[in-house]
């Protein structure tokens, strides 16, 4: 990247997948998009990629289920047009350990039916013919076919190669901006000017400078996650096993994902043993066989929360301002989504009205 000013189109902040995916979206529609990527990875990196709308649905979270929902009907067919993501139509199996957890899972499946949303319920028995690996002493288990997975950073690699222009290793510092309008960005090695700015930088956007008034506030929650792999190959689950305090993805090629804590620790991004501890004990309760897994990695990242958790996707209160973060636990799987929508809203279309709950500009006056 030049020290001169260079001119775009759009410049996207973020070079995750949902940066990448916007630049995409964007470029299939004409327009001339760069984005700028500080090369850390964010919490993409560390995500364990699944696309579970239904079993990740709670009580009072209808606004995020239809989110989730459309982004996950357009999941094949965005996988599809990209090479190798490590996109995986397997279901996930949310299962109890006692009768306090399968009293609630009975509760969450009624209401998740209520809402038309396809559940099945098992017996323990049902559950161990499914997913041998399970257990004994499970007490319940909600079968949910439609669930799918991806791989994150098999996703980001292939959403590269979609993209014409990127700028690694440079650093976002602050948008430009002249009057009420945002004319481009501004970098340690020069300013890019765009006609518009998409912001899609995840909990770093609270460290973008700009006017205090066009801010979304997002704080970010650590997670903590272990990758794991058996040195048998695949086979120990073939589902995600879903429990009360943790998660199990299988990546197909014996490798898994195990995951992860949720805590407001500022930014802080260290493992703890007290993590390891609380995720190892919680899954092993549904899965014994995970303590003969070895080891591969053990990673922090930072998801990106809103006040209300729900994401910021749409125009900001500064004109050629456009905003893609906030997405909290759902960055993946919400990534076609946000996409669509920014850039539509990039070619001069209005949200649509199942999305107006993500409109960031709600948050106008509110303090980050």
């Amino acid at each position: 990247m030049s020290s001169q000013s260079e001119s775009f189109d759009v410049a996207v902040v973020g070079g995750g997948p949902i940066g990448l995916a916007c630049a995409w979206k964007a470029e299939e529609r004409g327009a001339r998009v760069v984005v700028i990527d500080a090369g850390e990875p964010g919490a993409w990196h560390v995500a364990a990629g699944m696309l579970a709308p239904t079993s990740e649905v709670d009580f009072g979270e209808h606004a995020q289920l239809q989110l989730g929902l459309e982004s996950a009907r357009r999941y094949e067919a965005f996988c599809d047009a990209l090479e190798e993501p490590g996109y995986r139509r397997v279901g996930t199996l949310c299962v109890a350990r006692d009768r306090d957890e399968a009293e609630a899972l009975d509760r969450l499946a009624e209401f998740r039916r209520g809402l038309g949303l396809p559940v099945e319920r098992l017996r323990p028995s049902q559950a161990r013919r499914l997913e041998p690996a399970l257990a004994p002493t499970v007490r319940l288990a909600l079968d949910i076919a439609s669930d799918h997975s991806v791989d994150p950073r098999m996703l980001v690699a292939a959403l590269r190669r979609k993209v014409t222009h990127i700028w690694d290793a440079a650093r976002a510092t602050a948008l430009k901006v002249e009057g009420d309008r945002v004319t481009g960005v501004i970098t340690p090695e020069g300013t890019v000017l765009a006609d518009q700015v998409v912001v899609a930088t995840g909990v770093d956007s609270a460290r973008l400078g700009m006017p205090d008034a066009a801010r979304v506030p997002v704080r970010p929650v650590k997670g903590q996650v272990l990758r794991l792999r058996d040195p048998a190959g695949p086979g120990l689950v073939e589902r995600t096993i879903r429990g009360a305090d943790a998660y199990f993805v299988p990546r197909g090629d014996g490798r898994y994902v195990l995951g992860a804590t949720m805590e407001e620790r500022g930014w802080d991004v260290q493992p703890t043993a007290g993590g390891v501890y609380e995720l190892l004990r919680d899954l092993s309760e549904l899965v014994p066989g995970i303590f003969e897994l070895e080891i591969e990695e053990l990673i922090a990242g930072l998801r990106p929360a809103t006040p209300d958790n729900l994401p910021a996707i749409g125009p900001g209160t500064l004109d050629g301002l456009v905003w893609a973060t906030g997405h909290f636990r759902n960055g993946i799987l919400l990534t076609p989504v946000t996409a669509d929508l920014v850039a539509g809203v990039l070619a001069g279309e209005s949200l649509p009205d199942w999305a107006q709950p993500a409109n960031p500009q709600r948050f106008a006056g509110v303090t980050a």
